[in-house]
């Protein structure tokens, strides 16, 4: 699977309004064939800043960044960003999350 995570740091004006400029872009992602999710969550640290965790199959990465509503997407982001965006992305073995065996509950 492709693992990715993206730092989005956002201008003043669009920090709280962020989650519905990206709704679309988001609901399209999460409905392609090879999405095994698509996850924003804001820092704690810097409430600019919205962190997003997606995967994708192997055979889902490129249909993805090869669509429309990625375009559309990274275009409506543009306008509200103070920077370039920081990213991580690797092919990693897997399908999705596991459960993590250094903390279990119940």
């Amino acid at each position: 699977m492709y693992f990715i995570v993206v730092k989005f740091e956002t201008l003043p004006e669009y920090t709280e309004a962020f989650p519905q400029i990206v709704r679309e872009f988001t609901e399209s992602t999460r409905a392609e064939p090879g999405n095994l999710f698509f996850e924003w969550s804001r820092s704690l640290e810097n409430p600019a800043e919205y962190v997003l965790v997606e995967a994708f199959t192997d055979e889902g990465a490129g249909p993805h960044v090869q669509s429309e509503h990625f375009a559309a997407g990274l275009e409506a982001m543009r306008p509200c960003l103070a920077r370039t965006p920081s990213i991580v992305s690797r092919q990693v073995d897997g399908s999705g999350w596991d459960a993590m065996g250094e903390l279990q509950v119940g």
